[in-house]
């Protein structure tokens, strides 16, 4: 949630931060702005809405420069409005923040008793204010900052210019990510890498209570107490095209049929077919390693904790081993129970995900092993686990995940068959029956999507729904969540997913003429239950649309609105079905007018609680 860019170079400045905004906008904002050098005095430009908004309002200008930050916000505190965008001024002192200043109020109260007069209702705002203080004391910005954060408590990711000091950036973080950027003569602060990958893919990860100073010369990164840090430089292989929307309409729709790209990166490398075994290597764990778990937790949020339940399907069903899965958010709140020898796996897209992060230092806390599941390199959840695996899937700028949530599915796949033969549970030619299977399924999601436009015509009769009930069972279960899930987000219309043998148990009061109902319906061990559950539809005039494994002339006699997918064994099967429901929640969501890439009130990345 909200976007930092920042720039020194000899560029400039000016198109370099709009353009990084707006490869910023995926995380969801409500206001930008930009502060930048101009006849040795810093200006701001600042407006309430879209990015457009506020090219539009430069425009025209002619501004230069060589240096500048720039900020997308996401409302926390305080409303929506040009006073309070970010960047925020207090002095010579200029300051865009992502995250939290939890004690603000007390800050400001004070701060106002010294003489400060605030613009905004922002907890930023105290940010500039102390440093400001303490440069008029005399402190150098760098020892200002250090200074004026010795009061703060809460989560930030800074960038901060001073009039006096003409020539840097200083970028802070603690607990929201920062990223630098290392060009040729010319340096970036950001959020996120998305910003400024067309222009340099090297890479330095601020780690929490680190300070860069960044000069047209160079970066220089140091702890709180000023100690120097040499940082590793990360080389980032996503290529900028890879960032853009590649020809499709939207980041989403580019982004579901990038999936067999995305699959075939997440898996080459980390099997043999010739040996029959995953590659356990990947997650730093050797098989005596994995023989000692005896029990599993799987922590994540919103989509990801769909593939969490999917991923417990898995493990308790190939490798026989017990597995809770929790809402990240609620997990160390509940106080858990966390026995010796268990892991703990988080899954993230992100690897920023507030809730997950701070899931995943209590079970740290509590002792455990933690596994992250993750798609960004270096983020924070794949520095503070023990293990990672990373899904490989590219950017993901879609607000709604699609193709991080298959290949998570992916990583939960070929983990449960490494802890299954480790556990002895399969031998060697059930796991490369189970990975073989993995090798076809890159082909088989390319003819899934081969059933766009049926899908489309699908989309044109129920786009106008007010409701829409998905149902399945078993292994199953969390994809109907899925489906219902990504419905609601992006089209709004309201969307539940249940379990099919609780729809007596309620939600059959909802069914009539005007209730679409999605059924997944695999030929699996309970596929004759889901045929009585659409039977049940059916009676009370509800309209089925069934997601059924191809060839399967039953499901066509009863109903008109039929998906055929490929088929595959029961665990990889969720996968399949999840592309054609991700698909018409697409169409539908466009045929209603809805910005699909950036859904109201959501944000790609939630970094705050």
């Amino acid at each position: 949630m909200c976007g930092i860019i920042g720039y020194v170079g000899k560029q400039n400045a000016i198109p370099i931060l709009i353009d990084g905004l707006k490869r910023l906008e995926y995380r969801g904002y409500d206001s930008a702005g930009i502060a930048f050098f101009r006849k040795k005095k810093i200006e701001l430009r600042r407006c309430a809405g879209k990015i457009r908004d506020l090219e539009t309002s430069i425009s025209g200008e002619g501004l230069e420069s060589v240096i500048g930050i720039g900020h997308t916000r996401w409302a926390t505190h305080g409303r929506p409005s040009e006073e309070n965008a970010h960047p925020h001024r207090a002095g010579s002192v200029v300051v865009v923040h992502n995250g939290i200043i939890e004690n603000y109020l007390e800050l400001k109260t004070t701060l106002k008793k010294e003489g400060h007069v605030f613009a905004s209702d922002t907890d930023t705002e105290v940010i500039s204010h102390l440093v400001d203080k303490y440069t008029r004391k005399g402190l150098s910005l760098e020892d200002a900052i250090k200074e004026a954060l010795k009061h703060v408590e809460g989560a930030y990711a800074l960038g901060i210019i001073r009039e006096d000091e003409p020539d840097k950036i200083i970028a802070v973080r603690k607990d929201s990510p920062l990223v630098i950027g290392l060009g040729e003569e010319e340096f970036f602060i950001a959020s996120d890498i998305p910003a400024f990958l067309s222009y340099t893919r090297n890479v330095l990860i601020l780690e929490n209570e680190e300070m860069a100073v960044i000069t047209n010369k160079g970066v220089s990164v140091s702890d709180f107490k000023g100690n120097h840090i040499d940082k590793k430089v990360t080389n980032i292989t996503w290529s900028p095209a890879m960032a853009e929307k590649g020809g499709y309409r939207h980041f989403m729709l580019k982004e579901i049929y990038e999936q067999p790209r995305a699959i075939m990166d997440t898996i080459r490398g980390r099997f043999s077919l010739d040996e029959g075994r995953v590659i356990t290597e990947e997650f730093s764990m050797t098989h005596d390693d994995l023989k000692k778990i005896n029990k599993i937790f799987l922590v994540a949020c919103g989509t990801s904790w769909h593939a969490a339940l999917v991923g417990k399907y898995m493990l308790e069903d190939i490798a026989r081993i017990s597995s809770e899965v929790d809402i990240a958010s609620e997990f160390r709140y509940r106080n858990p129970i966390i026995p010796k020898d268990s892991l703990v796996i988080v899954i993230t897209q992100s690897g920023e995900t507030a809730d997950t992060i701070a899931a995943q230092r209590e079970a740290k806390r509590q002792g455990a092993k933690v596994l992250s599941i993750c798609n960004v390199v270096g983020s924070t959840s794949s520095r503070d686990a023990d293990s990672v695996f990373y899904t490989h899937s590219g950017p993901e700028i879609g607000v709604a995940s699609t193709k991080a949530f298959t290949t998570q599915l992916i990583a939960l796949y070929l983990f449960s068959v490494s802890m299954a033969a480790a556990k002895g549970t399969i031998n060697k030619e059930k796991s490369r029956e189970l990975l073989q299977e993995l090798m076809l399924l890159p082909e088989k999601v390319e003819k899934t999507l081969q059933l766009d436009n049926i899908i489309l015509n699908m989309a044109k009769e129920f786009s106008h729904a007010k409701d829409f009930l998905y149902l399945g069972r078993g292994i199953n279960y969390p994809i109907a969540l899925e489906g219902a899930l990504k419905l609601k987000e992006i089209s709004y219309i309201h969307a539940e997913g249940y379990p099919a043998g609780e729809m007596k148990h309620g939600p059959i009061a909802l069914i009539d003429n005007e209730m679409p109902v999605v059924v997944l319906t695999p030929k699996d061990k309970v596929y004759e239950k889901i045929l009585s559950n659409i039977e049940e539809v059916k009676s009370r005039g509800g309209k089925v649309i069934a997601v059924a494994t191809e060839h399967n002339s039953t499901i066509s006699s009863l109903t008109p609105n039929m998906i055929s997918v490929p088929e595959t064994n029961p665990y990889l099967t969720p996968l399949l079905l999840t592309v054609p429901l991700h698909l018409l929640a697409y169409h539908i969501a466009v045929l209603r007018g809805c910005d699909v890439d950036q859904p109201r009130n959501l944000a790609k990345s939630v970094t705050v609680e």
